[in-house]
């Protein structure tokens, strides 16, 4: 196979992960995502979270064939983004946004198999 194809091929992989990763970056860079909706608006961006981290978590997968290390990578990148967010005015890096962001990861890897068996 010629180099040029086997990069083409892979990038076809990983370039949707980095541009999904820059996304969810420029998200936790907004100081305020707040809606006013009170506890709906806690809900919201929860949900939110880990959609965004599933999503990521199914671009892993399909980059990585490995599910350890697919959870693993979203994982990290959901705790590096967290400690992001320690330095954005008005936000704050939690753990428990870490681990909703981890399920969401493994829920995007489990969609994603579960698709792949249809």
């Amino acid at each position: 196979m010629p180099i040029a194809v086997a990069v083409r091929r892979h990038a076809r992989l990983w370039l949707p992960v980095v541009v999904w990763a820059a996304l969810i970056f420029a998200f936790s860079s907004i100081p305020s995502l707040s809606t006013g909706l009170g506890t709906w608006d806690l809900v919201l961006r929860k949900l939110a979270h880990a959609a965004e981290y599933a999503i990521l978590g199914a671009l892993l997968h399909r980059w990585l064939p490995s599910v350890p290390l697919a959870l693993i990578a979203g994982s990290a990148y959901a705790a590096t983004d967290e400690v992001h967010q320690m330095f954005v005015s008005g936000r704050s890096g939690r753990p428990t946004d870490w681990l909703i962001d981890t399920a969401g990861v493994a829920i995007g890897i489990g969609l994603l198999r579960a698709w792949r068996r249809r």
